[in-house]
């Protein structure tokens, strides 16, 4: 279990969306310190609470990764939820968009996985929770080089699970589905709030859930997968019928 209650936390991508969302919910948990931390501190709502501090956060920038270790050399959970999302396919898409999708997704957040690993090994019981995606278990033609980063960040989060398991830090995958953010704005279906999404995601952390699926959208292609992988992607093959045909 990956308890909150008089924790600290630290998360990334807290400026918006999940990250923001999450922020609140870990305050409503009784997190006892929660960072919240983005590319610009400016965007962060404190929510008016001092148990909430900022801090500035590129985490595909090593000097700041470095800053923000040693600013919260106290943290117990570390939520890593800053992400971007380049609409576009994996086959046509410029390889440079592929690249910044898998440069933030997948080595930004390994590295800050890699940065406050020494962190959590002082702060133990610790737990390290990566959101990646229903993407990670098909890819989305439309947003393919997303899709293929979260993909990458699921088995690296699997791999941290196994090398760790034992040594007192828990490490779980998050993997939503279709949330209602700004990143999913322009995606017609049916859609979790950021809000639902987060209290399902403490609840799970704290159940001690290896691996979160926090929406409905997402359980059910999980699901899907789960029985058969190739009948998921049979799914999302007839949904691109359908959004061409539209």
């Amino acid at each position: 279990m990956t308890k909150i209650k008089d924790r600290i936390v630290f998360i990334t991508g807290a400026n918006r969306g999940i990250g923001k969302a999450l922020v609140k919910a870990a305050l409503d948990q009784g997190a006892k310190k929660v960072y919240a931390a983005a590319r610009d501190t400016a965007k962060i709502d404190d929510l008016g609470d001092k148990r909430v501090v900022k801090i500035k956060l590129d985490i595909n920038g090593k000097a700041q990764r470095e800053a923000a270790v040693k600013q919260a050399a106290d943290t117990q959970v570390l939520i890593n939820n800053a992400g971007i999302a380049t609409s576009g396919s994996g086959v046509t898409t410029p390889m440079e968009d592929i690249e910044r999708d898998m440069k933030t997704n997948y080595f930004g957040t390994l590295a800050a996985m890699r940065a406050f690993l020494p962190v959590l090994q002082k702060n133990k019981p610790a737990a390290i929770a990566n959101v990646c995606s229903i993407a990670s278990f098909v890819n989305f033609p439309p947003f393919g080089g997303y899709s293929a980063s979260k993909a990458a960040l699921f088995s690296i989060t699997q791999g941290a699970r196994i090398e760790l398991a034992g040594q007192g830090i828990a490490v779980h995958s998050i993997c939503p589905g279709p949330i209602d953010t700004d990143m999913a704005r322009g995606i017609d279906m049916e859609k979790t709030s950021a809000e639902d999404t987060a209290q399902a995601i403490i609840k799970a952390l704290e159940a001690g859930e290896p691996d979160i699926f926090p929406d409905k959208g997402g359980r059910e292609m999980f699901e899907l997968w789960s029985k058969n992988y190739r009948d998921l992607e049979a799914s999302v093959a007839d949904m691109m019928k359908q959004d061409q045909a539209a």
